[in-house]
């Protein structure tokens, strides 16, 4: 096994002493780079994801022109329903619509679930080819959708901001709803365990619309099934979990086998680390709208970001996606000043 040149991300997972936090951003792999967009416009979403040569390319991009000390692999956390028979669409500029959604028990069990994680194997085959390519210049992230995110997807069949008729089918059929949540889990976490034979270094679990549950409905309906998926993967390789809006939850999840938690910029450093207590590594909360800012303002507010979290136990990134709006060079410049961090101690 190569080893790794640059293991600051692990590291910092670990409660390692690190120079200065590891930086890496949340999608970016994608649609801000111009080399990713000529590839977009000859190739189709899924092409992109189910080609190993074409995820790889994606996936090492960002570390090559933006300088981040993590790759990771570009792939969709819709990957899942698919792989459980369910047909996702994805149109570009207007996000994935999942034609036939999940309504009846006679929905949930003509789901594919034994050995559904099988035909995901282009994801570890980019995993594998991407894992080669890097040759132990930086770590390797692997993902998944969370499971009430992914509900989300399969109950809705489209984006919302709102989430209702994902929440009337948990609060009207809650027997159902446990069902599917436990069906999506078993397979991500075979589809994890799967990524960690691959060569992944870690994972992250993506919960975009945790938000979107109150603190009471977020213990039923996201947090224990959040919490199986680190259990099962904790011998393996550190689990993050990024459970977006979900603040109320971070006491709980510093007690888990998660070794990391993503949060957003709607909660101050100083009020993450008083709720997890330094027990779990805290990532974020750069707000990606910022990045739009001049390069100076971007420096000066990531200075002062490192400086609320402090250097032990933090990864830098953003509180959410990067936008396809920001200009290159100001990913950099969030990048570098983050590497710059250590010399101004």
């Amino acid at each position: 096994m190569t080893q790794l040149k640059n293991d600051l991300l692990l590291r910092a997972l670990r409660h390692e002493p690190v120079e200065r936090p590891p930086v890496w951003m949340m999608r970016q792999a994608g649609r801000y780079l111009p080399d990713y967009i000529k590839l977009r416009e000859k190739y189709d979403f899924f092409t992109r994801c189910q080609t190993p040569e074409l995820a790889t390319q994606i996936t090492l991009q960002p570390v090559d022109q933006v300088g981040v000390d993590a790759a990771i692999i570009f792939s969709d956390i819709l990957v899942i329903p698919q792989a459980m028979g369910v047909e996702v669409l994805m149109e570009e500029g207007k996000g994935p619509s999942l034609p036939k959604t999940m309504k009846t028990q006679a929905d949930i069990d003509a789901l594919i679930t034994t050995g559904a994680e099988e035909s995901l194997k282009y994801v570890y085959d980019a995993l594998a080819m991407t894992k080669r390519e890097l040759n132990g210049r930086v770590p390797l992230i692997g993902f998944a959708g969370a499971p009430w995110t992914i509900l989300c997807y399969m109950v809705e069949g489209k984006g919302s901001k709102t989430w209702d008729k994902a929440k009337q089918f948990a609060y009207t059929q809650p027997a159902l709803a446990h069902q599917l949540l436990q069906k999506i889990t078993d397979i991500t976490i075979s589809y994890l365990k799967n990524q960690a034979k691959a060569g992944v270094d870690t994972v992250q679990v993506f919960d975009s619309w945790a938000g979107s549950l109150s603190p009471a409905d977020f213990k039923l309906y996201a947090q224990p099934y959040l919490f199986q998926i680190a259990d099962a993967l904790k011998e393996e390789v550190p689990v993050i979990l990024f459970p977006k809006g979900s603040w109320y939850a971070l006491k709980d999840i510093s007690e888990s086998s998660a070794s990391g938690v993503g949060i957003d910029w709607c909660i101050t450093p100083q009020f993450a680390r008083e709720l997890t207590q330094n027990k779990i590594t805290i990532q974020g909360n750069f707000d990606p709208a910022k990045l739009l800012g001049t390069i100076p303002d971007i420096k000066k507010e990531v200075k002062a970001m490192i400086d609320a979290f402090g250097v032990q136990n933090y990864i830098a990134n953003l509180g959410h996606g990067i936008t396809p709006n920001v200009p290159v060079d100001n990913a950099r410049a969030f990048v570098d000043a983050v590497k710059e961090y250590e010399s101004k101690k």
